[in-house]
């Protein structure tokens, strides 16, 4: 009958080899922990960083941009520029179907300074067409400045997306502060609609950082 030093599977394992795989598991587990504490330091900071109430705009700048998801956006872009607050507007993401008469409807008192200096973009279908459009816009234009209009739960994202496209404009945050997120964001679809922007803000940041990446979305 052979031994157990004979039988490789009756064989104790060698206990240098068994501190190492204890290390590497422990590591491997710290890693893991850390990883998932900067991530959920990482949201608190992203969710209290939100303005809870709609802010009053005193600066100027030389365009106005409103990345299309609600129509409560394109109206406060709309009475921003009626407000002089900006010489023209571009509605970024406009459905193909949409008319220049429709968009009059959300302001009809604004109908004539909507129908001189406002352009819609029906070309961008996400973020990161929305800030390649405004680039092109902005430069078409030879504007230095630009008030950013979008939710506030997706300022930040629009945000790093448009200073990449546009590093040397001054851009100028208008935060749109929804109804559900007056209320409070512990509820349960608000927490999920925030944590999904948290995790695509984080995945953009991520995708800037790594060139060869960044070039297929450009």
């Amino acid at each position: 009958m052979p031994s157990a030093e004979s039988h490789p599977r009756l064989r104790a394992e060698p206990p240098a080899r068994s501190g190492r795989l204890a290390r590497a598991a422990a590591w491997l587990f710290g890693l893991t922990v850390l990883v998932a504490v900067m991530f959920g330091a990482g949201f608190m900071w992203f969710v209290y960083r939100l303005p809870t109430s709609e802010i009053v705009l005193n600066q100027k700048a030389e365009g106005i941009v409103v990345l299309t998801g609600g129509a409560s956006r394109i109206e406060d872009a709309i009475d921003l520029l009626a407000r002089g607050r900006g010489q023209r507007l571009l509605i970024s993401g406009v459905n193909r179907m949409t008319s220049e008469r429709e968009i009059a409807r959300l302001r009809p008192e604004h109908e004539n300074i909507i129908a001189c200096c406002v352009d819609l973009d029906r070309t961008a279908v996400n973020t990161i067409t929305n800030a390649t459009e405004t680039r092109r816009w902005v430069m078409d234009r030879g504007f230095k400045s630009l008030i950013v209009v979008t939710s506030s739960y997706h300022m930040p994202r629009a945000m790093a997306e448009l200073s990449h496209q546009l590093p040397d404009i001054e851009l100028i945050e208008f935060p749109v502060v929804s109804d559900r997120l007056k209320a409070g964001w512990t509820h349960g679809p608000t927490l999920r609609l925030l944590f999904t922007e948290y995790v695509k803000y984080v995945v953009a940041v991520a995708r800037m950082r790594v060139p060869a990446i960044d070039e297929i979305f450009a």
